[in-house]
């Protein structure tokens, strides 16, 4: 059984990272910039576009075993969605973005989450009908080095081979605007390929991938969500450079989607899932110790990771414990939270310096996107403010202006 995941993918002690099949994977994700995706499940761009979900009520729940999926797993757990009315099946567990993709644009699954510049390219360069509905939560993410490299500062990343879980993530996006700020050159080449002093290679990598990589000394350091940074620390020996909710305050990063016949031929059954959704987004807000255990390999195993290494993902946050990653003390966020509104601004930033990233792949449908038509087509924001008004949520949550709750300014400090 491996140490980093309930897994035998990667034994423990014995992971070999294969720079060919991290090719592949780099390959099959920079695919779906030109359509590929469509192409490499067998289906025409045209065929992918007219995808619909079956007509059924039952909620089918796709997810990563990461902590940004706290809301969908935990509105299962405590029946939120039977509460509502509706019957929910198990969550599947898939283990990389690709497949998760797949498996929604085939309408295996009708609730997923997804990082937020996934739903961007698949419904303007793949012309699929996703709509997001909401935040799955804020924060929650952090870059962590290996010890071996002695790394102590963006400036000291050069020369490093760096995974990041998707081109299409605020991982790529927040990492690249820290490498650029520090005079580095974000790159994506082979992982043998030799590198000037101020360039740093990125690659495609699984998140359960990440920290047995990362222990076996086959990638310098990595950016992803919860509880990988953590069972990097805590498995790994790896050290929290920074966290990104400490450079983008109360970021989104993964965001819930649905099919858009969902949301336009099924508003009542819509909201009722966004019911539940919210109602599952605040109670891993306000009781994240019992959600990290309920979640855990002790819980009910939602993801495969023991409790101590959720927990840490889940309310480690000291300026204290953490005196480097942490340099806005200020700000009054937490190591992960829970704000279910999609604000516009944030999708508008995403979009705006999505234009700007380095992704493998064609990124010309990026250039002639208009970022206000995208947060106005994008996005669904009644069934989640009708849930959050509904269940008083505004003063419950971090991150909210009372006196202007669907609206805020979006904060980026290095």
């Amino acid at each position: 059984m491996c140490q980093f995941c309930d897994c035998e993918n990667h034994a423990s002690g014995d992971y070999v990272f294969n720079p060919k099949k991290g090719r592949r994977e780099f390959i099959l994700d920079s695919l779906a910039t030109a359509g590929g995706l469509a192409a490499s499940m067998g289906l025409s761009s045209q065929a992918f576009a007219n995808m619909t979900p079956p007509e059924d009520e039952v909620v089918r729940i796709g997810y990563l075993p990461i902590t940004d999926a706290s809301a969908l797993l935990v509105a299962h757990a405590k029946g939120f969605f039977e509460e509502e009315g509706l019957k929910a099946e198990k969550p599947t567990l898939i283990r990389g973005w690709s497949p998760l993709i797949e498996g929604f644009a085939a309408g295996k699954f009708n609730l997923v989450h997804f990082l937020k510049p996934i739903p961007v390219w698949m419904r303007y360069n793949n012309n699929f009908p996703v709509t997001i509905t909401g935040w799955a939560h804020t924060n929650g993410s952090g870059l962590v080095v290996g010890r071996h490299t002695g790394i102590e500062d963006f400036s000291e990343l050069g020369g490093t081979q760096i995974a990041v879980p998707y081109w299409y993530s605020m991982h790529n996006i927040v990492l690249q605007m820290a490498l650029k700020n520090a005079g580095l050159e974000p790159v994506i080449q082979d992982q043998t390929d030799p590198l000037k002093p101020n360039q740093v290679n990125l690659q495609i990598m699984p998140p359960p991938d990440m920290p047995p990589a990362l222990a076996a000394k086959k990638i310098d350091a990595f950016i992803v969500a919860e509880p990988f940074n953590a069972a990097g620390e805590v498995l790994a020996g790896a050290k929290m450079l920074r966290f990104t909710g400490d450079i983008w305050q109360n970021h989104p990063c993964c965001v819930t989607c649905m099919h858009d016949q969902d949301v336009n031929e099924r508003p009542e059954w819509s909201q009722k899932v966004m019911n539940a959704v919210v109602k599952g987004a605040l109670y891993a807000q306000e009781n994240k110790e019992e959600v990290a255990k309920l979640l855990s390999r002790e819980g009910e195993r939602y993801l495969p990771m023991k409790a101590k290494v959720v927990l840490k993902a889940m309310t480690d946050y000291s300026p204290d414990h953490y005196p480097d990653a942490i340099q806005h003390k200020d700000w009054d966020i937490g190591r992960i939270d829970f704000n279910p509104y999609p604000y516009p601004t944030a999708t508008k930033f995403i979009v705006e310096q999505l234009k700007e990233t380095l992704v493998g792949g064609d990124i010309t449908f990026l250039q002639d996107l208009d970022t206000d038509f995208v947060t106005k087509d994008l996005v669904n924001y009644d069934f989640v403010k009708n849930a959050m008004d509904s269940q008083n949520a505004w003063g419950r949550v971090k991150g909210v202006n009372p006196d202007d709750p669907t609206n805020r300014k979006e904060v980026f400090k290095l």
